[in-house]
């Protein structure tokens, strides 16, 4: 049996993307301990697992440390590694989009000031939209940045839209539909082709009911 490596992105996401693997007969137990460990083998199921931050995850992949991974959309947008998208797994459900004051009028009389973490998911929104911008690239706290006129509005992940209420802001335009992808490297899916396909399919029978059907339903 070929050992698949996989970069599992740590926290929550992780853990529940765990989940379906460990239904899907890629169990680790030692994943399940608390422990400060970063990889975990389970040599009978042929599975080493390796725990990175979620916007590492297509690294590891695209370069050939892991085998596969599990990477949110955003990522591989942002990104765009050199990877193959197998499965989405329909998990980290939020959406991109273009938030700003509620009263929020863009009369394009001036560039538009545009705060974001993703600097290439905007730049080609606004871009497909003969939109001229100027990008303000901040690694935290985004929504503060047209609170204090930072910016005039901002791109972001959005989930339930509380912390956008909680600061006078809201969606002004949806970009894109975002969730957990499961990726694969490319050399990886040549050499090891009928073992990934098969984690693929039995990921996907591993989902619940509820998650088969959003996917579908999408």
């Amino acid at each position: 049996m070929k050992m698949m490596n996989i970069a599992l992105p740590k926290g929550r996401l992780g853990d529940k993307a765990y989940g379906v693997l460990e239904r899907a007969g890629y169990a680790c137990p030692a994943l399940r301990e608390d422990s400060r460990q970063l990889t975990f083998v389970n040599e009978e199921a042929g599975v080493r697992y390796f725990l990175v931050k979620p916007a590492d995850v297509a690294i590891y992949v695209e370069r050939g440390a892991a085998d596969i991974g599990i990477a949110g959309k955003d990522i591989l947008l942002e990104y765009a590694p050199d990877v193959y998208e197998l499965l989405d797994l329909n998990m980290g459900r939020c959406r991109m989009c273009v938030a700003g004051p509620k009263d929020f009028d863009d009369d394009h009389a001036h560039t538009l000031r545009v705060a974001t973490k993703f600097p290439r998911i905007a730049a080609r929104h606004f871009s497909a939209r003969s939109r001229e911008i100027e990008l303000i690239h901040l690694n935290g706290s985004i929504e503060l940045a047209p609170v204090v006129g930072l910016s005039d509005v901002i791109v972001d992940i959005v989930e339930t839209g509380a912390t956008l209420r909680e600061n006078g802001l809201a969606v002004l335009e949806e970009i894109v539909p975002i969730s957990a992808r499961l990726i694969a490297n490319k050399a990886s899916f040549k050499f090891k082709r009928e073992e990934i396909r098969a984690l693929a399919e039995r990921a996907q029978e591993s989902l619940t009911a509820k998650e088969k059907a959003e996917v579908q339903g999408k």
